[in-house]
């Protein structure tokens, strides 16, 4: 079955096709997207401004052109923390349904990391007993344990990547003294959340999703995209604990010269560092494994299974 998805993030949104089957891989078929930046063009009234709204339906429509051409069978799509939050998200959504005819799932915090979470399970199987599972995104942290495909504890804190770079750290680069506030304000956060966590038992394999994520890994020595899936990466905290030290006085130009690490996301980098530094710390983890399947893969998984049954 040829199925396309539209996953309309708080940076991007990005239409991928893939050949799937219950019980198989997914094999990515097909993929378009484009830098929405949609957190960003929220207001200070917490509305997203029409230009980025009409860029949205515009592309969503585009999707659909895209998933005739490509012979998709079942099309879905679905949004996160920038239009869940959103004063006007409710009529961006019911725009895109009568425009394209496409109907966007909202997912709550908690969704998003029960699905990723499901994503990790099915990649990494069970023999990795229990996981602990840490998840960044633009706008919210999401951090799921369990030994099921369905979390014993998810949840999810407005601490993205680019939410924290936005709202907290000003400046390129932000000076000194804002970086070691916003450090000690986000593992404050963290920690009054992490209880559930801690209680839920010793974590067999922690593991670590996003571009976020990976970019890190990848200046700490991890292997390049291009080498594929399914070569081993990982992330120690000590090694982030040194990429935090280093790219907090370099500007986002400058960072984004570092390997891995694009154009879009450099801005964000120290911000979305500083957040999986306190969730490593606070939740006495060495080391991160890195996944490459996340939340989207995990909605197609959900999907082929609702398919199915």
């Amino acid at each position: 079955m040829r199925l396309g998805v539209i996953d309309v993030g708080s940076n991007t949104v990005h239409f991928l096709v893939v050949d799937a089957h219950l019980g198989g891989h997914p094999l990515p078929a097909f993929s378009h997207k484009i830098e929405l930046r949609l957190s960003e063009s929220i207001g200070p009234d917490g509305r997203v401004d029409k230009r980025c709204e009409q860029r949205l339906v515009s592309f969503v429509a585009e999707c659909r052109r895209l998933a005739d051409d490509n012979g998709v069978e079942d099309i879905f799509g679905f949004a996160t923390s920038a239009l869940r939050e959103a004063g006007n998200g409710e009529g961006i959504l019911e725009r895109v349904r009568a425009e394209t005819g496409t109907t966007l799932e909202v997912l709550s915090g908690p969704d998003e990391a029960r699905m990723t979470f499901l994503a990790v399970r099915r990649w990494f199987g069970w023999s990795s007993g229990r996981l602990l599972v840490i998840d960044i995104g633009g706008g919210s942290l999401e951090l799921a344990s369990g030994i099921d495909e369905e979390p014993d504890v998810a949840l999810s804190l407005p601490l993205g990547a680019g939410r924290v770079t936005r709202e907290r750290l000003p400046g390129d680069p932000p000076d000194k003294a804002t970086v070691k506030q916003v450090r000690s304000q986000v593992r404050a956060e963290v920690a009054a959340q992490v209880r559930p966590l801690l209680k839920a038992g010793v974590p067999d394999r922690v593991v670590g999703t996003s571009k976020t994520i990976r970019s890190l890994a990848r200046l700490a020595g991890a292997a390049p995209s291009a080498e594929g899936p399914f070569v081993h990466r990982s992330l120690r905290r000590e090694d982030l604990t040194e990429i935090v030290g280093r790219v907090r006085t370099m500007s986002a130009a400058e960072r984004a010269r570092l390997p891995g690490v694009s154009v879009t996301r450099a801005p964000q980098l120290l911000g979305g560092a500083l957040v999986v530094e306190a969730a490593m710390d606070l939740l006495r983890v060495d080391q991160l494994d890195i996944c490459p399947w996340a939340l989207r893969e995990g909605l197609i998984l959900r999907r082929l299974d609702h398919i199915a049954s």
